[in-house]
């Protein structure tokens, strides 16, 4: 059997970061290194949401600018990876045993919570990409469920990558900066995820809006944080945890990155 690949959860943040030279973007081209090659990657991003879990088909899929106000160098960048239609079928194949409907979409292109980070992880866009939405409005402990699903691609050479923020509030966050001191509540709500991580207490993950004050404050919508329950699904049972790179932008955007085995 092959060993099993490592489950990602990687923030993205600001739409910038695919062209800037900065720590983060640094250590994103530092970390492929570290990191054991696949044969294809499977994507889940804070950026696609669907009634149903639907799954990338498209053998080219293109890049979206699923933004607004940036500089047009910005809407210039590409990343020309293949599709992964294989890896597309047999997500299908594990959610439907699991009990979930899985639909493909042959149009759907790469929102920039994944390609924006790839530009620099993987800057060749040499490996195949499927992408898997996110269940709009289900509870945080369903997308647990979507990510056990998941977890035998780890075995079949597929690298899940699952791309938000730990913390992410957009309305207090001071965008005329790329550097911002943290907000102290941001940096208890970070420091609280990695706690419960450290202690796999992914339960209390679950329930962030109920567990602590801030909670809501830290994701008044849920989008973002989210793909960590499908990375916690994909990575169980308890696997060993790490944080290669810990940070915030903008003052309330943590761009912590978690390894998960």
């Amino acid at each position: 059997m092959a060993a099993r690949l490592p489950v990602l959860f990687c923030a993205h943040g600001n739409p910038m970061n695919a062209m800037r030279q900065n720590g983060f973007t640094r250590f994103l081209k530092a970390w492929r290194a570290h990191l054991p090659r696949p044969r294809a990657l499977l994507a889940v991003s804070a950026h696609w949401e669907s009634a149903t879990l639907t799954l990338t088909a498209a053998p080219r899929p293109e890049v979206l600018y699923d933004f607004q106000g940036f500089p047009p160098q910005l809407y210039e960048l590409r990343y020309p990876a293949r599709g992964a239609p294989d890896v597309a079928q047999r997500v299908q194949e594990l959610l439907g045993a699991a009990g979930f409907e899985a639909g493909m979409y042959w149009q759907q292109g790469l929102d920039h919570g994944v390609w924006a980070p790839l530009m620099h992880l993987y800057p060749e866009a040499d490996i195949p990409i499927a992408q898997l939405s996110l269940l709009a409005g289900a509870p945080l402990a369903r997308h647990l469920e979507v990510g056990r699903a998941l977890a035998p691609l780890r075995s079949e050479g597929v690298l899940v990558l699952c791309s938000g923020n730990l913390v992410h509030n957009l309305s207090t966050a001071d965008l005329s900066r790329e550097g911002h001191t943290p907000e102290a509540w941001a940096l208890a709500v970070d420091a609280w995820i990695k706690d419960q991580l450290d202690h796999w207490r992914v339960d209390g993950l679950a329930r962030i809006h109920e567990a602590i004050p801030d909670g809501r404050k830290a994701h008044p919508s849920l989008e973002h944080y989210a793909p960590l329950l499908v990375g916690c699904g994909a990575a169980e049972p308890r696997p060993e945890v790490s944080y290669p790179y810990e940070g915030f932008e903008h003052g309330t955007i943590s761009m912590r990155c978690v390894r998960f085995g």
